[in-house]
């Protein structure tokens, strides 16, 4: 048997498991990335590539087993042309509000109006742990 997909969602800090918890919650269903960072694996916890149909294991910066979740869609956007249901399944106000979190959070990418991003769409299987372990 196979195993699922991974993903661990970026975090500035170690003990930062607010994106797994806002999943868990049902208030995170989008997550969003470069294209060209999208495709690659990135370690033992993050496979990218994820596709409609794929169960995927989400993990915290600890490498803490945390959801499942099933994706849904995956389609590019624009950076400078934000769908509502990206911003706000990303858990933000506003289109704004998501581009100013993503410049802080790449300042490496020149996040132009035209730069495309990929958009994962998803839903949650499974709560495997509430809380992170210590």
């Amino acid at each position: 048997m196979e195993r699922r997909k991974r993903l661990t969602f970026w975090s500035a800090h170690e003990d930062d498991d607010s994106l797994p918890v806002s999943v868990m919650e049902g208030r995170k269903t989008v997550t969003s990335e470069t294209v060209e960072e999208y495709y690659k694996p990135y370690g033992e916890h993050g496979d990218g590539s994820y596709e409609p149909g794929d169960l995927i294991e989400v993990y915290d910066p600890k490498r803490v087993l945390r959801c499942i979740i099933r994706a849904t869609k995956v389609y590019r956007i624009e950076f400078g042309n934000v769908p509502e249901e990206v911003w706000r399944g990303e858990t933000f106000s506003s289109a704004e509000e998501f581009r100013q979190c993503h410049i802080r959070c790449m300042p490496h990418v020149d996040l132009h109006d035209r730069f495309e991003l990929v958009t994962l769409h998803f839903e949650l299987v499974e709560v495997i742990a509430r809380h992170a372990s210590s």
